[in-house]
């Protein structure tokens, strides 16, 4: 008995070596990695880390756009695609870092299974967008105060950056602690509004007609956007498309820190699995929604302030005499510019320093805190972090704006990657002529769902610009934050495959025996079923 204490003990405290002998010359999971990092994050903390970060301020205030763009039914339809991608995306991500539990995630991934000069090249652009994503998520919040008051708004950033640090540099279960919290709150209030939507839509609120689906007649289920008839109704459902894919960002970020996580062999796949079907069925309920609640010709949906006034849910609330709504929402959205500013750090943090683990960053990156904490990448990312007071200045936000826009399409060639090391994997075990059910999670479906999936996120990546190229319609900030990040990949992958003259991973030499024999060296304590009253937990349990 003493013994499992003092084991389970060493394992919370992430001292416990769960490494083995390189296989082929490479360690699955690097020593430093399983000696400096604390494996705190529990399996609560895991599925609601990855629906806080999908569940953001896009759920809120951006589903006016894709209402006004693609119409209800274009709307739904849209969601419900790109919801689809998500499946693929999430299972292949879960099914590789099964196998391959280690800071950086995907970006590690690619460097075993792919391209190491791949892994560099990805492993950069998330540095850098996940790096300028904290100072914008800050500037967002900023905007949402404004709802209630414009006075000192240098002292608000300076609180925001504080906090963030504040929970960036102590112990990594804090940070889990936050986001489970968090995360209940963004779903109570998507639950919430659903429970008012319909109530509302049914005649359940005083003096108020029953709406039920009339908007879907008057003005119809499509809307037609930068054409006419039928062609601008599907270009109306492809631009919705690709909006979405920025609403459901975060979800790959899930596995970032593997190494830190407890269990990661049986606790990221559970997340995996159960975040897309949460994250998808609040969407899409949301989407159906408000598509019943407001017309796609509202004139409330050209509101772009930024805050709760422009949120659809609001409008229809307000419209009902409903005046607690809007301020709730906006707190509540809020908690989610804060939430997505503490998940861009943990990502930004992560993937930085499994870059200095391969001598892709300086190694100064590589210092931990005596709790497993990178303090330097938290250090630098929250320098970084200021760039938020720019948004003081219109001048300097145009310019903060442009640099963000240089990876805007890094969501895509993130899912992208995790798609090809997940088929890359695959034919890794073909030829190696190893079982698919040897791995510890997989399933006879996703090789296929991959290779569809990886399309469609190509042309989505292709096309997330293309209405620049209609006559008339030419925005050189939009083409630029649809496209530039391709080339700046590219760009970096070439260099970094000349300078290091790396080479493709031949299938045979991926890593897949090493790491199930890690695997069976080093099990994991299984997680005990749920019993009793638990079962009924449809969050995390």
């Amino acid at each position: 008995m003493m013994d499992r204490e003092l084991e389970n003990k060493a394992a919370f405290e992430g001292e416990v070596n769960i490494t083995s002998e390189p296989h082929n010359g490479v360690r699955i999971v690097e020593a430093r990695e399983d000696r400096d990092l604390s494996r705190s994050l529990k399996q609560r903390h895991i599925q609601m880390i990855a629906l806080a970060g999908a569940i953001g301020t896009g759920l809120f205030l951006s589903l006016g756009g894709a209402l006004q763009t693609g119409g209800p039914l274009g709307a739904l339809l849209g969601y419900a695609f790109v919801g689809a991608v998500v499946c693929a995306v999430q299972f292949a991500l879960g099914e590789v870092s099964a196998l391959f539990p280690i800071t950086g995630s995907f970006v590690r991934h690619a460097e075993l299974i792919v391209d190491p000069a791949l892994g560099f090249a990805v492993g950069w652009n998330v540095v850098y967008g996940t790096f300028l994503s904290v100072p914008s998520e800050i500037s967002a919040a900023l905007v949402l105060i404004e709802f209630w008051t414009d006075k000192y708004p240098a002292l608000w950033i300076t609180l925001f950056i504080l906090i963030t640090f504040l929970v960036g540099i102590v112990f990594v279960g804090v940070y889990g602690e936050v986001e489970f919290y968090f995360a209940i709150l963004k779903i109570l209030l998507v639950v919430g509004v659903v429970i008012m939507g319909l109530v509302i839509d049914l005649g359940g609120v005083s003096g108020q007609e029953r709406i039920g689906f009339r908007y879907w007649n008057n003005p119809g289920p499509f809307v037609e956007y930068l054409s006419s008839g039928s062609w601008g109704q599907f270009l109306g459902f492809w631009a919705v498309m690709n909006n979405a894919v920025y609403s459901f960002a975060g979800v790959e970020s899930l596995s970032v820190a593997a190494a830190e996580t407890q269990n990661p062999r049986q606790n990221i796949p559970k997340a995996c699995k159960r975040v897309f079907a949460r994250v998808t069925i609040l969407y899409l309920l949301s989407i159906l929604i408000i598509g019943i609640l407001v017309p796609s010709n509202d004139d409330g949906l050209n509101n772009y302030s930024g805050n709760a006034s422009q949120s659809p849910f609001v409008i229809a609330a307000t419209r009902a005499g409903i005046k607690a709504v809007p301020s709730i929402i906006n707190a509540i959205v809020l908690t989610s510019a804060w939430s997505a500013s503490n998940q861009s750090l943990l990502t930004g943090t992560r993937i930085l320093y499994g870059l200095a683990l391969k001598k892709q960053a300086p190694q100064i990156f590589l210092r931990t805190t005596k709790y497993g904490i990178p303090y330097v990448c938290v250090i630098i990312q929250t320098a970084v972090a200021t760039l938020a007071y720019m948004s003081l200045s219109n001048g300097a936000l145009t310019v903060f704006y442009w640099f963000l826009d240089l990876t805007a399409a890094g969501t895509l060639v993130s899912w992208s990657v995790i798609l090809i090391n997940h088929i890359r994997l695959y034919q890794g075990l073909e030829r190696q002529q190893i079982a698919r059910q040897e791995l510890p999670w997989s399933h006879g479906w996703t090789p296929y769902t991959s290779w569809a999936a990886l399309v469609a996120c190509l042309l989505f990546l292709l096309t997330g610009g293309f209405s620049v190229f209609v006559k008339g319609n030419w925005d050189t900030a939009t083409f630029i934050s649809s496209y530039l990040d391709i080339p700046l990949v590219l760009v970096a992958y070439g260099g970094w495959k000349c300078f290091k003259r790396t080479k493709f991973i031949p299938l045979d030499e991926i890593p897949i025996r090493g790491a199930l024999d890690e695997m069976t060296r080093s099990p994991e304590e299984n997680i005990p079923r749920a019993r009793g009253l638990l079962k009924l937990n449809i969050l995390w349990g």
